[in-house]
């Protein structure tokens, strides 16, 4: 970080004007993004009601049972009403936690239903990843335990590794290896507010989901060591209960006790599944949340048949995707621009991105986008292998900036060895001026951080009839001549570094302000 400087006022109000027009320049992420995000948590929330629903239908039943049956259900009944207290506390939990986040973006009356800053990109940091509170680690602590809890109620293995997969805290790259940042931080850090919400909508409806395994799991235990069968109901079991559009809803359709000998006949929509297959499957349209029902008919032994109806449904969400500066929220020419670019429900590896106005290359989890011509947007379009077919996941449109002027400085060691940057305003002592090889310029404004390399610079000195005596160095280090001027100066006199040539980065080679030396 800079020493404090002694600008003018008008250069602070200059200063000033850039800090805001950067704030403004970060509010750049697109309505249609934040509209998809806004969509889908909709989506989510209408299907976390339904399976909270069914779940309680569930539960309701283990009562039932238990009831009539108390020393055979009892024991169900109370690892039942485990699962529920434990996932009821967890919900309630991150619905805290949407608030919370909501509320710092939009103040005390902010409602998660209608989010009004719903691009703010500091909100879900300061709740999630404050190190004071540490919430974000303490829901990863809860998921896991959660996770843990719920496995080892589901004997089935392919259902304890869906919902292994679907509660995993564990942040990974492309390649499976671990990443140095933690769950909270892959999925808080500079979200916007509707992002953040929406993926915790997203984790309540995993969390309902794995609830409702836990159930089944359990009502099936009921009568697992028995011969007879006395009841019969249908579930639905989707593979994906979020769905993109563009790509397949998958959803098994199984009779929970069923004779191995003779399988079900499937009835969706007044139309039969074909004999012997219990998957229900079709390409996806118009996005939103869609409800459909059918029933099995079931063939018994005296030549009746009975039917089980049952009801699902299935949220189909646009493509998007999510485009961030992770350095700025603007583009500048010349340089090395880092992105990160994600898709949500697309692995980082089926991703890929390109860039009009400039280059766009991969570079491990991140991107660099390199613009050419200043002045000219660089729009950014992402796109996804889905289903083994690209899709277009969307756009983003980058403004495109010259790099700003750099200032000049004097690098010296003080007392302690420690070296440092004179920028003016304050007496710097000779010793020092006369130890510093030469001037230095550079951007160091806390978003930039970019050295120039100093092509010329003048020094200008007064006599004692206050004429000027300049001299001039054909580079960053100061002369002879200039040397020489420097030890006839005496305590509190001043002199001028000016007419300071530097070129960036990006090629150009530019005048930029002068430095005003006191010595001491």
């Amino acid at each position: 970080m800079a020493q404090s400087s002694g600008l003018t006022p008008r250069q602070k109000m200059i200063n000033l004007m850039y800090i805001v027009l950067t704030a403004m320049l970060a509010l750049n992420v697109s309505s249609d993004v934040l509209d998809g995000f806004t969509q889908v948590d909709e989506g989510l929330n209408r299907s976390n009601t339904n399976v909270a629903g069914r779940n309680r239908a569930l539960y309701e039943r283990l009562e039932q049972f238990a009831e009539q049956n108390p020393e055979k259900g009892k024991p169900w009944l109370e690892r039942a009403s485990e699962v529920v207290d434990f996932t009821e506390a967890l919900t309630a939990h991150v619905d805290s936690l949407k608030l919370a986040v909501v509320k710092k973006a939009d103040g005390s009356k902010g409602d998660p239903t209608n989010i009004l800053h719903r691009d703010d990109l500091e909100a879900s940091s300061a709740v999630l990843l404050n190190p004071a509170t540490l919430e974000g680690q303490r829901l990863r602590r809860q998921i896991d335990a959660y996770r843990s809890f719920i496995v080892e109620l589901i004997a089935d293995t392919l259902k304890q590794k869906t919902i292994a997969e679907a509660l995993s805290t564990e942040n990974l790259d492309a390649n499976g290896r671990p990443r140095l940042q933690t769950w909270e931080e892959a999925n808080f850090e500079a979200k916007p507010v509707v992002a953040a919400v929406t993926l915790l909508s997203k984790l309540e409806n995993d969390i309902r989901y794995a609830e409702g395994e836990a159930l089944t799991a359990l009502l099936g235990a009921v009568d697992a060591g028995d011969v007879r069968v006395n009841e019969l109901n249908a579930f639905v079991i989707p593979r994906s209960r979020s769905v993109m559009r563009g790509s397949k809803y998958s959803a098994n359709i199984v009779l929970a006790a069923v004779d191995t000998t003779q399988r079900p006949a499937i009835f969706i929509g007044g139309k039969q599944l074909p004999e012997g297959s219990d998957l229900y499957e079709f390409p996806t349209g118009a996005t939103g949340t869609f409800d459909y029902s059918g029933y099995l008919e079931v063939a018994h032994g005296d030549g009746t048949t009975t039917q089980h109806p049952f009801t699902s449904s299935y949220t189909v969400f646009e493509p998007t995707a999510t485009v961030s500066a992770t350095m700025m929220n603007v583009l500048y020419a010349g340089i090395d621009n880092p992105l990160s670019i994600s898709a949500p429900g697309v692995h980082s590896n089926q991703i890929s991105a390109t860039m009009t106005n400039g280059t766009l290359t991969r570079r491990g989890d991140l991107w660099i986008a390199r613009p050419s011509a200043v002045g000219k947007d660089a729009v950014i379009t992402v796109t996804a292998n889905v289903d083994g077919a690209n899709q277009t996941m969307g756009t983003t449109t980058f403004r495109t900036r010259k790099l700003p002027d750099p200032t000049p400085f004097i690098t010296y060691t003080d007392a302690q060895g420690n070296a440092d940057r004179y920028r003016g305003g304050k007496p710097l002592s000779k010793a020092l001026l006369l130890s510093s090889p030469g001037i230095e310029a550079a951007i160091d404004d806390e978003l930039l951080n970019i050295k120039f390399n100093v092509v010329s610079f003048q020094t200008v000195f007064f006599d004692q009839t206050g004429a000027n005596i300049i001299e001039n160095s054909n580079g960053a280090q100061f002369s002879e001549r200039q040397k020489a001027q420097f030890r006839q100066l005496k305590r509190g006199k001043r002199f001028i570094i000016t007419n300071v040539k530097a070129s960036g980065p990006d090629g150009i080679t530019r005048s930029i302000s002068p430095l005003d030396v006191l010595v001491n």
